[in-house]
């Protein structure tokens, strides 16, 4: 948040010391819009509020009001228009297509800048859950699934610690862009994402069967990729910003704790071989003319045109053949699936892998399975190449596939990446 909205000295209390984390006490009440979407996951999303989370904000003082989305883009048309100063977070209780619709809404208002500042609180009611996961696993507690991970994410929401979050903006073929939070993936992962939606009533499941089924019928995709390689990496603690902006008399009706704003019709929602151009990986900038006038959202000055070649000090890979590309821009990319495990929530990092062509289905099948433990880097498999990278390029050959952004599908073409480190804000531990 804006330094203006930070509790005052007075209103606060630290927990953490000297090179650690610094915590502050959250006031009360604070306001908040809750969304949510009762197609996700099994169907079960507001069983999940009323019976879990629903108690604990009661418990907590934390006055809401909760908004039951109705169809596909709901919640991105109504965060673009709605006066944000009536809420001091917005609390998506889905999967993560629901935050990227929020997300999105937010990038295309006028005031962009200072509305992607608003907190967003992530409740797991999907199949993945990625962000849930990750944002559990950024608390360093034990790994939480179903509804061990729905309480750690309510808990986390009512302590109301604020945190940086990184986005990535994404250009598509026809030149639109979006901005994701999460993924991008290219050849096996986004089958299986795609894929996998037919079981979507057997919840985190679906997406096991659907690697078996994938699995059965594997298939290699032509493409070209191309990386700008991110610099040297020192580990640090990443830094809370604030505390939510919650002050005593924030609550907009003083005489009711909660309103429920509840609609009556529902519909679904729906070792590797590179060329490098040069040995030069400092971040250089590309664009210097001014965004177009209608483009919200942050610049994206370590890219060229889609149409041009891509800049010279960008990392080229050699191969041709892949059964997978996925660049991840968080740890998780399920509830299960600890795809990267060097992420945090704002490092400003894209992680990028790809598996090349060759593979054999054995070992493919080994490392996912690895993967849910976040043991895949280390086991040594000559096709997985991973790197940590500010932008990319990723330019599909094959006249077939998918593409998926957040696990949401897109136009399929050439697409590429960039990094924006910490422009959103997240609620965390």
């Amino acid at each position: 948040m804006a330094e203006s909205a930070k509790p005052s000295s007075s209103e606060r209390r630290r927990v953490g010391s000297g090179t650690d984390v610094k915590y502050y006490e959250l006031r009360r009440p604070c306001r908040v819009m809750v969304l949510v979407n009762p197609q996700s996951g099994r169907g079960q999303a507001l069983q999940l509020f009323s019976g879990q989370i629903e108690p604990m904000l009661t418990e907590a003082s934390v006055p809401y009001t909760l908004v039951i989305t109705e169809h596909q883009n709901h919640a991105r048309d109504l965060v673009r228009e709605t006066d944000l100063s009536q809420w001091d977070a917005l609390v998506i209780l889905s999967g993560d297509g629901l935050l990227f619709e929020v997300l999105n809404g937010l990038l295309e208002r006028e005031d962009w800048e200072e509305a992607i500042q608003t907190p967003l609180g992530i409740l797991p009611g999907g199949s993945g859950n990625a962000l849930a996961a990750s944002v559990h696993h950024y608390t360093k507690s034990p790994p939480a699934w179903g509804k061990e991970l729905l309480l750690s994410c309510g808990f986390l929401l009512c302590k109301g610690l604020v945190t940086r979050l990184d986005l990535v903006s994404v250009h598509l073929a026809s030149s639109q862009r979006i901005f994701s939070f999460l993924s991008l993936a290219w050849g096996f992962v986004a089958d299986v994402d795609i894929e996998s939606e037919k079981y979507r009533l057997v919840g985190p499941m679906r997406f096991l069967v659907g690697t078996l089924m994938r699995l059965a019928s594997l298939k290699v995709y032509q493409g070209r990729l191309a990386y700008l390689p991110a610099p040297p990496f020192t580990p640090q603690n990443s830094s809370l910003c604030s505390s939510l902006p919650c002050g005593p008399n924030s609550s907009p009706n003083q005489n009711s704790r909660h309103n429920h704003i509840t609609n009556s019709n529902h519909s679904t929602n729906s070792n590797h071989n590179t060329a490098h151009n040069s040995s030069n990986i400092a971040i250089t900038t590309m664009r210097t003319e001014p965004q177009p006038v209608n483009q919200k959202g942050p610049p994206d000055s370590l890219l060229a045109d889609l149409e041009q070649p891509v800049p010279d000090h960008w990392t080229v890979v050699n191969e041709e053949d892949f059964v997978l590309v996925l660049a991840m821009f968080q740890s998780h990319l399920a509830e299960d699936l600890f795809a990267a495990p060097g992420a945090a929530a704002d490092d400003g990092f894209i992680h990028l892998l790809y598996v090349r062509a060759g593979i054999s289905r054995l070992a493919l099948l080994t490392l996912f399975m690895a993967m849910e433990k976040g043991g895949h880097l280390a086991i040594g498999c000559p096709h997985l190449v991973y790197e940590r990278v500010k932008a990319f390029r990723l330019e599909p050959l094959s006249p077939e596939g998918a593409i998926t952004v957040d696990g949401e599908m897109v136009e399929y073409g050439p697409v590429q990446a960039q990094a924006h480190e910490g422009i959103a804000r997240l609620i965390s531990g």
